[in-house]
This record gives C-alpha cells, sequence and structure tokens, in this order.
C-alpha cells in the first residue's frame, strides 16, 4: 500500500467515524419507545369521538385532528375519492395493539386505517411527557 493511499483510507475511517458518533449524537435516548399512529376518518364528529376515548382511556397523550384531506383509493374494484380528517396520536409504542383494537371496535370503517411508525428522535422533554400521561404495561418502567 502506497503512502498516499494510506492516508486516503485513515482520511475516510475519519470522516466515518465523525458521521458515525454525530447520527449516535442526534437519537433520542427515548427512540422507538413512544409511536405516532395515523387514523383517517369520515368527519369531524367521528374525529373527536376516537380523540376524546383514546386519550380519556390512556392509550394516547395526544390527537391531532387534521382536516380538509382527500384519500384517492380503491374500493371494491372502484377508484373513490373522499374527503377524509386525519388523526395523528402520539402514544407509547407498547400500547398500538390496544389502541388499533379500540379504533376498530368504535370506527364506522369497515375496514379502517390504522399505522403506525416509531418516533426516533424529537424533543425529549415531549417524549418524557407521553411517557408521564400513558402509563406502562411493564410496572417497573
Amino acid at each position: 500500500m502506497t503512502r498516499a493511499s494510506l492516508v486516503t483510507v485513515l482520511m475516510l475511517l475519519c470522516i466515518a467515524r465523525s458521521i458515525r458518533s454525530q447520527i449516535y449524537q442526534n437519537m433520542s435516548s427515548l427512540a422507538g419507545v413512544h409511536s405516532v399512529a395515523y387514523v383517517t376518518v369520515p368527519d369531524d364528529a367521528v374525529a373527536k369521538r376516537l380523540a376524546r376515548g383514546l386519550v380519556e382511556n390512556k392509550l394516547a397523550a395526544c390527537v391531532n385532528i387534521i382536516p380538509r384531506l382527500t384519500s384517492i383509493y380503491e374500493w371494491e374494484g372502484k377508484i373513490q375519492e373522499e374527503s377524509e380528517l386525519l388523526l395523528m396520536i402520539k402514544t407509547r409504542t407498547e400500547k398500538v395493539n390496544a389502541l388499533t383494537k379500540y379504533v376498530k371496535e368504535n370506527h364506522p370503517y369497515t375496514i379502517c386505517e390504522i399505522i403506525s411508525l416509531p418516533i426516533q428522535n424529537g424533543n425529549n422533554d415531549y417524549l418524557k411527557w407521553i411517557s408521564e400521561v400513558i402509563p406502562s404495561l411493564d410496572k417497573t418502567a
């Protein structure tokens, strides 16, 4: 290996190490503990009823109701276009299954949209607040 190629390899290792340390530095210590779930609903009354029920039952710390969505999808072989609202639900990841069950039992759609993503990073104070509001299934946590 020539001296120039050795210097190049060392420089690349230093750059990779710097990038890796920045990625870990930016990750929250609470990565994956919380999730955001998305649920579409047909109207404001359903949105408020579901949101209130989720919060009251300690399945969500906060539910944002986002109005005026247009959803385009295939249903029963036909392309549909409907006005909907979106619930953006913040919860503990371990509560997503119970949240899903609650929504399915209280939603007017035959097949309702319930999808969730883990929160990998965010305001630690906000994420801790979610943990305080939504009790863990693990009583030691």
